[in-house]
């Protein structure tokens, strides 16, 4: 690993330079045109290293960049390195939150979530080149992983089929990699009521916030702490007037599974909710759309192999489980060994202050390369 640091380290301030003309790209996910000049500069740097540039054209969303390195095939095989263009914020953040060094940190939006981790995945890819150590590698950069990666999952479970494994390039848990995450559900309650004069007719109606309170308490009870199963009813709104009895009301539920199995088992839940007053009618809409990533045996292959890297750079490497999905959910969820958090160390991710740690991006990306350049056992 010394020579992988090494040539790491030689390339360092490229490194920073690029993270830097990065995130001064904006690139919201709604905004297809800035998501694609983030990708034409990416495409400009992975074509410099010899890569084999893929555009899946998108009309309402950036185009998913495919950019592929090395020979064709290896004993090793093929590994996915799997990360997102687009970031959370709005055009025009970069006036009020610009890019700034401050204290051995790096900031500026969408910095940590994940543009480090794109840098890192590029300079990695250079790193294992310059040493003579090539793999197939394929570099997967959606462009709506922020809003659910509606147009890029099929793509990245087809790219994923084809490969020994995936490094997910978000952020580390505090310095962890990340072994385990919990699937991702969003359900929707609506509930019509019977309008009425809450002073003159309070009789004749029939409240959709009343029902919605009776079902909102039905499906908090679903939450399993034991079984890492958690529902949380985030936003209700309805209603028009206090002296008004409600005559609808919606809700917006959060699911998180830390087993696949519970997957359907939640989903009949929500189904199987019925309305207390009959006079009221219940919609039921949404479902589970990220599977849980596992702790399985191909990541935890994936896992020991990047602990002895680690060790081997003097760094004791720990690992993380994390309520939060990505798209490294949808490649666990198909089988394919899945790594994750393999990008920028810092915090602040969708917050204002969000940063990476400057003297860890040398170390990163040196272990990024190694686990590139020296696998663990393929599938």
């Amino acid at each position: 690993m010394q020579g992988v640091v090494e040539e790491v380290e030689a390339n360092e301030v490229r490194l920073r330079l690029r993270l830097r003309e990065l995130v001064e790209v904006e690139s919201p996910s709604e905004d297809k045109a800035a998501v694609d000049r983030a990708g034409e500069l990416v495409t400009g740097w992975a074509s410099e290293l010899g890569g084999k540039v893929k555009r899946h054209r998108q009309r309402g969303f950036g185009d998913v960049l495919e950019l592929r390195f090395g020979p064709t095939r290896s004993k090793a095989g093929r590994v996915l390195l799997l990360g997102h263009l687009d970031t959370v914020w709005p055009m025009g953040t970069l006036k009020s939150m610009p890019w700034r060094e401050s204290d051995g940190k790096l900031f500026g939006p969408g910095v940590l979530d994940m543009k480090a981790g794109v840098a890192m995945a590029l300079e990695a890819v250079a790193a294992v080149q310059s040493l003579g150590q090539e793999r197939p590698v394929t570099l997967l950069l959606n462009s709506d992983e922020e809003v659910g990666s509606p147009v890029s999952r099929a793509i990245t479970e087809k790219l994923a089929r084809e490969c020994a494994a995936v490094f997910v390039l978000e952020p580390a848990q505090g310095l962890a990699y990340k072994t385990a995450r919990k699937g991702v559900g969003h359900f929707e309650l609506c509930v019509e009521g019977v309008a009425s004069h809450a002073g003159v007719d309070f009789e004749r109606g029939h409240s959709a916030v009343l029902e919605m309170a009776r079902l909102v308490e039905k499906v908090s009870n679903f939450t399993d702490l034991k079984r890492g199963l958690t529902v949380n009813a985030g936003v209700i709104a309805g209603g028009t007037r206090s002296n008004v009895v409600a005559a609808e009301c919606r809700c917006e539920v959060d699911v998180r599974i830390a087993k696949a199995g519970d997957g359907a088992r939640v989903e009949r839940m929500f189904r199987a909710l019925k309305v207390t007053d009959k006079a009221c009618k219940l919609t039921v809409s949404g479902g589970i759309n990220r599977p849980p990533m596992e702790r399985k045996a191909g990541t935890i292959a994936l896992f020991k192999q990047a602990r002895r890297l680690a060790a081997e750079m003097g760094v004791d490497l720990a690992e993380a489980a994390t309520g939060g999905g990505s798209d490294g959910n949808f490649t666990a969820g198909i089988g394919v060994p899945t790594l994750d958090g393999m990008g920028g160390v810092g915090a602040g991710a969708h917050a204002d202050h969000e940063h990476v740690v400057a003297k860890h991006l040398v170390e990163r990306t040196a272990l990024l390369a190694g686990m590139i350049a020296y696998p663990a056992h393929p599938r």
